[in-house]
This record gives C-alpha cells, sequence and structure tokens, in this order.
C-alpha cells in the first residue's frame, strides 16, 4: 500500500523502485578524528546497498563539520529529496547528517512531508513512524548533546590549566612543551637552544640601538636561530611577524590571556624571561603603547599611608617620558609613537633616553582641596630605610637578646607549672560543683522544688558554667603563653636585625610588608612619612637610644671580637633590664603579635 501511494504521487522513478542518496561527511574538528573516513563510510554504505539490493541515485560526500548549519552537500541532499529525485538517505551514522538541531529539524520535517521515506543505516533503519523519528531525532541531537559537554569539560580544562599558570597552547619561541610530564598536568619549560636566543635579541631591542629587523637578521643569520623540528614543519629561520609577536608578548614578563580576547589574564608559572618594567620599555622603543592591554599595576605601598592632611588614602601612579634624541624634547610616552615637538618616530630614535617614575599622593577623596603634593617612590623608599635604621640591631645584639628571653623563659617555667597546677585544681572543683548542682536538682525529693527551686538551679548554673569557661581560658593562655610570647619576641628582634636588608633586597611584596611591620597607622605628610602609633621598634629603638652599643654602627669589621664582654655589659645594664620587663609587663603579645603574618612571608627571603 505504501509503495503504490508512493506511485501515485510521482515520488518513483518509472521502474517502481525507491531511489536512494549515500551520504557520507568527515569533519576536520578534533573530537570527530576518531570517526571514520569518508573513503571507509563510502565502503560501508556500499557494503549496505548490495546486502540489501537498494538502488543509489548519487554519491555525495563533504568535509565539513555538522556543528553549524551551512553545509553545501547536505543542502543538495534536502534539496534532492525536495524535488523527488530520491525518496532515502543512507548514512553511516546519524550524526552524519546533524550535529545541530537546525539540520536535525529539516530532516524530519522531511519525512513529516512524506518526501523522504527511509534513512536507512548499517544497524538501523528509521521510517516515518513517531517512534523512529522520535529515535533519529535523538541520535541527531544526542551527537549535539556529546559536542556541547566536550566543549565545557574541555574549556573547564583549559581554564583549569591557566589558573594553574600554565599557557593551554603551544609554547612560545623561546619555550617548550615538557612531552613527558604527565597527561593534564603539561608544562612549560626554558627550550635550552633557544631560550638563550630570546633572551639576547630582548637584550639588544633593550638597548635601543637596534630595531626589530635587525634583530631578527642577527638571530636568524649570526645566531643560527631555526624554528622547532616537527614532523612535517619546522627547522626554519623565525619570520619577521614572529619577531613582532615576540616583542609585543606579555608571555615573557609572565603574564597571558586565555582565550585570547577574553580578558581573562592569568599569572604565567614558567620563567620570565624579562620584567614588566622591560616589557614596557620595548614598548616604547617600538612606537607602541606601554599598555597592551587594561592593565592593573600592582605598586608595593599602595592602601596602607593615608593623607596626613585630609585622611584619604594614599595611591600611587606611572608615567614614562621620552627624551627625543632630535630635539631634546621631553614628553609622555602614553599613546604617542613620535614626538609632538619635531615629529621623530619614537622607533626612529636611535638609543632615546627613557625615564620611569612611580609617584605616591593623596587620592583627594575627602578633601578635592588637599593641598599635599607628590613624593617619588625612591624618596619614600629612603624614607622608610631611614625608619628602620633607627631601630636597626647588631647581630650580636639580637642572639643575646633572644638567649635572655630563652632563660627568662626557662625561669619561668616552674611558675607557670605552680599556677597551672592551681587552675586546674580549681577547674576540677568547678566541675565537681557542677555535677553536685545537678544532681541537687534532680532529686526525686526534690520534685516540687523543696531543696532547689528551678530558678535558683539556673542561676547557680549560669555563674558556675561562666566560671568554667574563665577557667578553661586561662588554662590555655598559662600553657601557651610564654612559648608564644618568646616566639614572637624572637622574630621581632629578627626584624629589626634584618629588615633594612629585607628592605633593599626584596621583591614588591616584602618591601610591602616591612612597611606593615614598621606600623599600622602611617601617614604621609608634607612629603614625610610618619608613624603615630607604638609598636615593637619603638621598643628597641628606645633600648638602642640608652644603650648606643648594640646598634651594627658600633662593629666595625676589623674590630677585636669583643663579643663576651659587650654581653656581660648587656646582662648588668640597668637600661636594659628595664626595658626587658618593659617587654614583659606592656602587653608585649598584643605590641609583637600583629607582625605575625608580616613576618611569615620575609622570614623566607632571608632564609634564600
Amino acid at each position: 500500500m505504501r509503495l503504490n501511494l508512493i506511485k501515485e504521487s510521482g515520488s518513483i522513478n518509472d521502474t517502481g523502485s525507491m531511489q536512494y542518496l549515500i551520504y557520507c561527511r568527515k569533519s576536520s574538528e578534533s573530537e570527530e578524528r576518531q570517526a571514520l573516513s569518508i573513503e571507509s563510510q563510502i565502503r560501508e554504505t556500499h557494503n549496505l546497498v548490495s546486502q540489501r539490493k537498494l538502488d543509489v541515485a548519487d554519491t555525495i560526500t563533504e568535509s565539513k563539520s555538522a556543528k553549524f548549519p551551512g553545509r553545501l552537500g547536505f543542502q543538495q541532499v534536502v534539496e534532492s529529496i525536495e524535488q523527488g529525485k530520491a525518496q532515502g538517505i543512507i548514512v553511516w551514522h546519524p550524526d552524519r547528517l546533524s550535529r545541530n538541531p537546525i539540520d536535525a529539524g529539516r530532516i524530519i520535517y522531511l519525512m513529516d512531508c512524506g518526501h523522504l521515506i527511509e534513512v536507512v543505516t548499517p544497524s538501523q533503519v528509521f521510517r516515518n513512524t513517531p517512534n523512529d523519528k522520535f529515535m533519529l531525532n535523538m541520535l541527531m541531537i544526542q551527537a549535539k548533546w556529546e559536542n556541547d559537554n566536550k566543549g565545557e569539560n574541555v574549556k573547564v580544562g583549559l581554564k583549569t590549566k591557566a589558573e594553574k599558570g600554565w599557557l593551554p597552547s603551544g609554547a612560545k619561541p623561546g619555550y617548550m612543551n615538557d612531552k613527558y610530564a604527565e597527561k593534564g598536568n603539561k608544562t612549560v619549560k626554558n627550550d635550552p637552544e633557544r631560550f638563550p636566543l630570546i633572551k639576547k635579541a630582548w637584550d639588544h631591542l633593550l638597548t635601543g640601538l637596534y630595531n626589530p629587523p635587525q634583530i631578527l637578521e642577527k638571530l636568524n643569520d649570526e645566531w643560527g636561530y631555526r624554528t622547532p623540528k616537527h614532523k612535517k614543519i619546522g627547522g626554519k629561520p623565525m619570520s619577521r611577524s614572529m619577531i613582532y609577536e615576540v616583542f609585543s608578548d606579555s608571555f615573557y614578563y609572565g603574564e597571558f590571556e586565555f582565550p585570547e580576547g577574553s580578558g581573562d589574564w592569568y599569572k604565567g608559572a614558567h620563567e620570565q624571561m624579562i620584567t614588566k618594567e622591560e616589557f614596557d620599555r620595548a614598548q616604547i622603543l617600538q612606537g607602541k603603547n606601554t599598555s597592551p592591554r587594561p592593565h592593573t599595576k600592582e605598586f608595593s605601598y599602595t592602601m596602607l599611608l593615608e593623607c596626613g592632611e585630609c585622611g584619604a588614602a594614599v595611591t600611587a601612579e606611572e608615567k614614562w617620558h621620552v627624551v627625543c634624541t632630535n630635539c631634546k624634547y621631553k614628553f609622555t610616552s602614553a599613546q604617542r609613537v613620535e614626538c609632538p615637538k619635531c615629529h621623530i618616530k619614537v622607533a626612529d630614535m636611535k638609543n632615546p633616553t627613557i625615564r620611569h617614575y612611580i609617584y605616591y599622593h593623596c587620592t583627594k577623596r575627602k578633601n578635592p582641596n588637599c593641598t599635599q603634593g607628590s613624593i617619588q617612590a625612591h624618596i619614600l623608599e629612603e624614607q622608610v630605610d631611614e625608619i628602620l635604621s633607627r631601630a636597626a640591631i647588631s647581630e650580636r645584639f639580637r642572639s643575646w637578646a633572644i638567649k635572655q628571653l630563652n632563660d627568662m623563659s626557662d625561669r619561668e617555667v616552674q611558675d607557670r607549672n605552680t599556677i597551672l597546677n592551681s587552675l586546674q585544681n580549681t577547674y576540677k572543683d568547678c566541675i565537681t560543683r557542677i555535677d553536685n548542682l545537678v544532681r541537687l536538682y534532680t532529686r526525686t525529693d526534690n520534685v516540687r522544688g523543696e531543696l532547689l527551686s528551678t530558678d535558683e538551679f539556673k542561676s547557680q548554673k549560669r555563674e558556675l558554667m561562666n566560671e568554667k569557661s574563665g577557667l578553661e581560658e586561662k588554662l590555655k593562655d598559662t600553657g601557651d603563653r610564654v612559648s608564644k610570647w618568646v616566639e614572637l619576641s624572637e622574630r621581632t628582634f629578627n626584624f629589626a636585625c634584618y629588615a633594612r636588608h629585607w628592605f633593599a633586597y626584596g621583591d614588591p611584596l616584602t618591601k610591602r610588608s616591612i612597611l606593615q611591620g614598621i606600623g599600622s597607622n602611617l601617614s604621609l605628610l608634607d612629603k614625610i612619612v610618619r608613624v603615630s602609633d607604638e609598636n615593637p621598634i619603638q621598643f628597641i629603638e628606645m633600648a638602642r637610644n640608652e644603650e648606643p652599643s648594640i646598634a651594627p654602627g658600633f662593629e666595625p669589621s676589623l674590630q677585636t671580637d669583643t663579643t663576651a664582654q659587650l654581653e656581660a655589659y648587656w646582662s648588668k645594664n640597668p637600661s636594659l633590664l628595664t626595658k626587658w620587663i618593659d617587654f614583659r609587663t606592656a602587653n608585649w603579645l598584643e605590641i609583637v603579635e600583629y607582625l605575625d603574618y608580616i613576618l611569615k612571608e620575609t622570614q623566607q627571603f632571608l632564609t634564600n
């Protein structure tokens, strides 16, 4: 009956047999690389034609992803079905027809209209029935679902890799992917052959004496640079476009954007080839904007100081100036590729003078009319160093002071144990009274509260529980106080002894920590850093002022070792003994405890 209806509609050829189209598709997309090749699909579908004795009107093949509409081969199949040239489609799998809902809908619609009678695959035949159409549509949509899932999984994996600091793409010139690392944990390491050459290229650019084309010529011809060899590519000199990409890539100073154009930036875990400041200088030398992306500069001392006049926060800004080699005119490099006076391009200047400034100044958010000016970063750091120098102590005094602290701790052990025993006995007595109170309240002859009323029970229990909590806190404090006091005191003396060294040679985070260690109430007034609150450094400064021999300035390197004499003198010095009393009675824990989290970072610098 079905064949008769089709004949009447004129959709079958004169021989009365259905006509089929073979459709084979191979995508170049990565997730379909395991699919059969077009040749294999043709072989499988031809075997199917022979087994079922089907008439084939045409074979259509194409290499195109089916994730999106717009395939020419698929469009040809649809048009042939609509025109009645064929009534069936032979495919290796339904996902060859569609991996998107629009093309899947067109296949189902052709069935609904009666133009498409069958879709034949090696495992199943789909006809114009509700169940068959549902299954066919589900298999095509399942391919879409798998695509989406794979895409999301890949995105999550690549993002996780980027968050760990590893660029999820091919290695940049001078670097190489670690092919021996565990899958999913691939890292980027230095290319031992090419890293020094690319670093040398950066060094030449930063001199201002060479432009990128000149450096490229040296790189390829004099230094013998060749790209890494792979199966079919590589082993060639660096291209002109690539040298410009290298000199504009933030990856080399340790940051990268992923995906490109997303605005998501990550701190790289690979070894930096240059610094951010060198990168900015390189952009100026090439006549480019110093900020290849919206970049939030992290300054060492922002939000630590407040304006001494209006109380607003102190912020920082960075400026780059270029001195024209032709007319000696100084101009800011931001958004300028040439001298505004003589119009010579910065890229054409021979070794131009480039100056870098960082200024700290009031934000003026509380008072727009604040009169405080700005101060250069190096002047601010000189003042911080001067503050640290006032409390600097010698290593001999530091060692002696820590030894004294440990001796004092040993002498206090007996007193501490006595106090602990007393507190423990009082605590046990409190627990016993709580137990007796509960027993009294729950006695059978106290049902109506003749012995102890409910209100009396609650009142007495509340008092005992408060006493119990207080005793528990005292027990904890007594057990930890001495060891914690000595530990934090040692860190404070280490800070006083080594802070200037850490501040002079540390990274921005270390310098920021040092400034925090000076005090929590820091202000900037009339271009002078001021410390307005009491801190442990001030206690050491007072001791040093009263006994100058503890300062490092009194220890010439060629001077005879007088450590034993000095230690004996310090031990007998009434002034220093007074300072120890101050340390122990002036709530020392509260004074030095805020240094704890600061010194964890700076202590590591000393170790290295």
